[in-house]
């Protein structure tokens, strides 16, 4: 079933329902183009979607919007490097007793372990670097792939 998405945001969105043990899983797929102007658009859609997962409370909310938020931001700037013929693939789940988002782009990944603690002191005046400690601070559970060109968010009901 596809959506509907603000006309200034091009969108592949692919959406289906998943019997859950005590629920229903809704499965949200997006194709996003490399402009950090369609984020907060994005992290909209996904949110209006988050019906599935109704157990979140406004303070989950905000740190789904800002890790997603933070991760796009990471994908489009740092992985695709904002090349417009680069996509971004989001990947989401939304249930009764998790919400799980896998952000992917077209780039050559990284290594999140050489990622640098940003409140070490000679890292403090540094002017990015923080979206990754941010991601970790706001979910409960943070996975990358072998690549490093993917990132899976996952936040459980409590």
């Amino acid at each position: 079933m596809t959506l509907p998405v603000p006309a200034s945001l091009r969108l592949c969105v692919r959406r289906r329902r998943l019997p859950a043990a005590n629920g229903a899983t809704t499965e949200l797929g997006l194709r996003v183009p490399s402009d950090v102007a369609c984020i907060e658009q994005v992290v909209d859609l996904l949110m209006r979607h988050c019906t599935c997962a109704n157990w979140l409370c406004r303070r989950s909310r905000f740190n789904v919007r800002v890790a997603v938020a933070e991760a796009l931001a990471n994908a489009i700037v740092a992985g695709n490097q904002e090349n417009p013929s680069k996509s971004v693939f989001v990947r989401a789940e939304l249930g009764p007793e998790h919400v799980r988002i896998e952000v992917t782009d077209e780039g050559t990944g990284f290594n999140p372990e050489t990622v640098r603690e940003p409140l070490d002191p000679e890292d403090l005046d540094r002017p990015n670097g923080r979206g990754l400690f941010l991601i970790r601070q706001l979910v409960d559970d943070v996975r990358f792939n072998d690549q490093g060109n993917s990132i899976c968010m996952t936040l459980r009901r409590r």
